[in-house]
């Protein structure tokens, strides 16, 4: 079953299930949820599309609903659950579907039962669906959900504890209105004794989501300064980068990450963490994490590496570590036949950075464009300096065709989604050869292996994709840019590197200008020149003092173009103002404001406000509460542009004076350098001598230790000897050991066997008891039969003394009874002799058992005896193996001074 005709289906049931609820339209609902929950449906929230968002808004209604089965709520919930598979699916469920709401008034409905699976069901999707988003405090049931969340964090219940810590770090996370409800609580001094013994928990899990509540509410405050002291926070870094390196997974990797990158925004604790001694072995052990193919880890790694590479005095070291080369002897083995690229990579952490900068896979994305912001930051850190190292140039020898190999042309049929991820790919890939291109000896590198034919080809493919998407023609919806916008910055930056390398590669100037004349360029010039970016607008302008000069570059085109941007930008404006005028429209609830004056726009919005706030919305139905918002937006929007043009002016003002400044500098550095040479060679000539001294004494050192070292390697070669023979020694043993362990298990396999024929055996006894009772049975009746029939001789005795004339026929009587009961008497025997015979044999029985029990426990000690003798062997084995591990460590340090000494 596809998933439309799944969608129908459900959605036909849901209305069946509302209009009337009962068992069989009830089995019908959950069957068409689990079929739907077993189809692939990845981006389905986010597609648009009516009918699952009519199936979505249904379902959602129904699990609010309190008098919904619990059964049938948590299966609704978890098909939400797999639906909420990217950060976009989770965003639509929270803004258009309020899902957020609705699971917290589902636990608020269950808070008495808080262990119930409903609960901790809802707990971790609401997690999932919390994690990197702010929620509204003022929405429905979040306090009761916070108050939930605090009760049941201070009832240490194991199997709600973690769950809850996890939602209420999201909740926490960079959200005052919530931060500022759980310090007006009157048990928040009990909750943070709570969170501080978790952090003694023994799972890393709950000691990060604790760390993160605290770090949260208490950073700038008296317990965060207590918490977060000098005399402990290096304890506290060693830990976060232990349970970053060492985590039990993903989640806890992740909330560990985002608690590291939340403390780095304090000064004080950055400035802690550029003092802390053990740093670059934690960012090389963090760095170590790349290797492993896992998309989500690695985007939190690189996220954290981001971060810190945002701090000033770590990102000089974050570059040493991260293109620091391998060690000598490693380099070396590299090239060894046999060894590859992957025994390189796992000695320079650089290399572990390149290998997410292939043509990602589907869920990478995030991975290529945070690994290539992450270069470009350290890439422009380091050639900022006034000597480039070896290391940085051998690195971007490497790094520049991986990059190039970023610059293919996506599948021209491919979705909307995959261009935009494509464009922004073409974008930083494009700023970091910028970067590489600021600096003359690694511009070289660049434009020896970049042809015009590359970004000829991806400019023509991103023209197309721009003017195909005009955002005049089809604008962008909510507050996410166009894909016209996104592919016109990645023309642009594509022209700026053409720009940089014209000179150095082959036919790139012809390219260049033939592009500025092409009249889609327009596009992309119109949108960067009427940009709110600063950076946008600043390369727009360059490109066009490039273009004017141009005979054939399309100025009236552009003129027009930037106009009807313009217009559109004032027809919104026009559009927000009219709403804003239908505000002040609306006839006032109070006589006063009748027979006052008009009110001010500002005034009648704060009005409108305060009526909300005061529970007047009956009286003002005719407004919307959107409209006001977006008033309010606009408003914001203008100041931000004013401050956007101040905050311009001020960068213009320092760059100016930096460039002054720099100017001065260089000056006074070739000065400096000029004076400094005549110096440097006088006593480049002095280290020589005293150099060609101290290298004479030392190839006499070097001589004595050689000979030291052959005796040394004697020795350990009679050493090695004897361990050899040691270990034919342990190989027999170990064969014995085989014996012993087959014998063993031959005893085992005879001891199942008694077992079983002990197990017929009490059978067989239980069927002889039963027949033993029952003859038994047959015997007391044969016995009360008897009895009757003596009873009756001795009345036919007194009948004889009544009837002396029937004597006869009585005697015959008398005669049979007694034949018979001989008969009886014969029976009654034979009975007893086979009961007899019945207990003799169970005796056997018994005996027999009892002796398969001491066969057993015979067994059973051979078997430890055998296991004692093995531990000793293993034991005496792993000595021998020490002590091979030390020859071989030994004679590696001596293979070293060879080395050196051939050197």
């Amino acid at each position: 079953m596809d998933v439309t005709t799944c969608l129908k289906s459900l959605l036909l049931a849901t209305h069946q299930y509302r209009d009337n609820r009962t068992a069989h339209n009830t089995v019908q609902l959950q069957k068409q949820v689990e079929e739907l929950s077993g189809l692939r449906c990845g981006r389905l929230l986010s597609s648009g599309q009516v009918l699952p968002s009519e199936c979505i808004s249904g379902l959602v209604e129904l699990a609010g609903d309190p008098n919904t089965s619990p059964a049938l709520t948590g299966t609704i919930i978890s098909l939400l659950a797999r639906l909420a598979c990217d950060d976009e699916s989770r965003e639509v469920l929270q803004s258009s579907y309020n899902l957020t709401s609705t699971l917290a008034s589902i636990i608020h409905c269950q808070c008495n039962t808080p262990g119930e699976p409903l609960v901790l069901q809802c707990l971790q999707v609401l997690q999932r669906l919390t994690y990197s988003s702010r929620i509204f405090h003022c929405a429905n049931y979040i306090h009761e959900l916070i108050d939930f969340l605090v009760a049941n964090i201070q009832s240490r219940d194991d199997d709600i504890t973690m769950p809850c810590l996890g939602l209420m770090a999201n909740l926490c996370r960079y959200n005052l209105s919530v931060q500022t409800h759980i310090k007006a609580l009157s048990n928040v001094k009990a909750f943070y004794r709570t969170l501080i013994n978790f952090l003694a928990h023994n799972s890393l899990t709950v000691v990060v989501f604790a760390l993160s509540i605290l770090a949260s509410l208490t950073l700038n405050e008296e317990v965060g300064e207590k918490l977060f002291h000098a005399k402990n926070i290096h304890q506290t870094f060693q830990l976060i980068f232990n349970i970053i390196v060492n985590g039990d997974g993903t989640l806890t990797r992740k909330y560990s990450v985002d608690l590291l990158v939340d403390l780095l925004r304090n000064p004080k604790i950055a400035d802690y963490l550029t003092r802390y001694e053990h740093f670059s072995v934690c960012v090389s052990q963090v760095l170590g994490l790349l290797h492993v193919k896992d998309p989500n880890s690695a985007t939190k790694v690189l996220e954290l590496l981001l971060a810190l590479s945002g701090v000033s005095g770590l990102r000089l070291l974050l570059c040493d570590i991260v293109f620091r080369p391998a060690a000598p002897r490693l380099r070396t083995a590299v090239h060894r036949p046999g060894v590859g690229l992957d025994a390189h990579q796992k000695t320079e952490p650089g290399l572990a950075l390149v290998q997410w900068l292939k043509p990602p896979a589907e869920g990478e994305e995030s991975c290529c464009l945070r690994a290539l912001q992450l270069l470009t930051e350290l890439l422009e850190e380091s050639l900022s300096s006034e000597v480039v190292s070896v290391c940085v140039l051998g690195f971007v020898e490497l790094l520049v065709p991986v990059v190039l190999g970023l610059l293919q042309r996506p599948d021209p049929a491919a979705p909307e989604s995959q261009l935009r991820t494509h464009s922004s790919r073409i974008t930083h890939a494009t700023c970091l050869l910028l970067t590489l291109c600021g600096e003359d000896s690694v511009r070289g590198v660049v434009s020896r292996q970049l042809t015009s034919q590359i970004c000829l080809s991806q400019v023509e493919h991103l023209l197309s994709c721009c003017h195909d998407n005009d955002p005049l023609i089809s604008p962008p919806t909510g507050h996410e840019s166009s894909l016209s916008e996104v592919c016109g910055e990645a023309v642009l930056k594509t022209l700026e590197l053409m720009s940089k390398l014209r000179q150095q590669v082959k036919d790139m100037e012809t390219s260049f200008y033939r592009i500025l004349q092409d009249p889609r360029v327009v596009t992309p010039l119109s949108l960067a020149l009427t940009s709110s970016q600063r950076e946008y607008v600043q390369t727009g302008l360059r490109l066009l003092l490039e273009a004017t000069l141009l005979p054939d570059f399309p100025t009236l085109v552009l003129g027009e173009s930037i106009a009807a941007n313009n217009a559109y930008r004032q027809r919104e404006a026009e559009l927000s103002v009219k709403r804003f005028s239908g505000l002040k429209e609306v006839p006032a609830p109070t006589r006063d404001s009748l027979s006052g004056p008009p009110p001010s726009p500002s005034h009648s919005i704060h009005s409108l406000i305060d009526k909300l706030h005061n529970g007047m919305e009956d009286q003002i139905k005719d407004v919307r509460v959107s409209e006001i918002m977006d008033v309010y937006e606009q408003k914001i929007s203008a100041l931000a542009s004013k401050e956007g043009r101040l905050q311009d002016l001020l960068e213009a003002k320092a760059l100016a004076l930096s460039q002054a400044d720099r100017l001065i500098a260089q000056y006074r550095c070739q000065r400096a350098q000029a004076e400094a040479e005549a110096r440097k060679l006088a006593s480049l000539l002095k280290d020589a001598e005293r150099r060609r001294e101290e290298l004479q004494v030392e190839v006499v050192n070097q001589a004595l230790e050689a000979d030291r070292a052959k005796g040394d390697i004697a020795e350990l070669l009679q050493h090695n000897a004897r361990l050899q023979a040691d270990s034919q020694e342990h190989q027999t043993l170990k064969g014995s050991y085989n014996q012993l362990l087959n014998r063993f298990n031959e005893s085992e396999r005879l001891l199942k066997e008694l077992q079983v024929a002990h197990i017929s055996l009490t059978k067989q006894m239980d069927t002889l008891q039963k027949s033993h009772e029952t003859l038994r049975l047959q015997h007391d009746k044969a016995v009360c039969e008897l009895e009757s029939q003596q009873e009756q001789i001795r009345s036919l005795q007194s009948e004889i003394q009544h009837r002396d004339r029937d004597i006869t026929g009585l005697r015959g009587e008398l005669r049979n009874q007694e034949e018979r009961g001989r008969e009886k008497e014969r029976e009654r025997e034979e009975l007893e002799e086979t009961v007899d015979v019945l207990r003799k044999e169970l005796n056997k029985t018994e005996l027999a058992r009892k002796d398969a029990s001491i066969r057993a426990s015979s067994l059973e000690l051979q078997k430890a005896q055998v296991e004692a003798r093995l531990q000793k062997k293993e034991d005496e084995l792993n000595k021998h193996s020490a002590m091979i591990a030390m020859i071989h460590s030994l004679s590696s340090g001596k293979g070293k001074s060879d080395v050196n000494l051939s050197l």
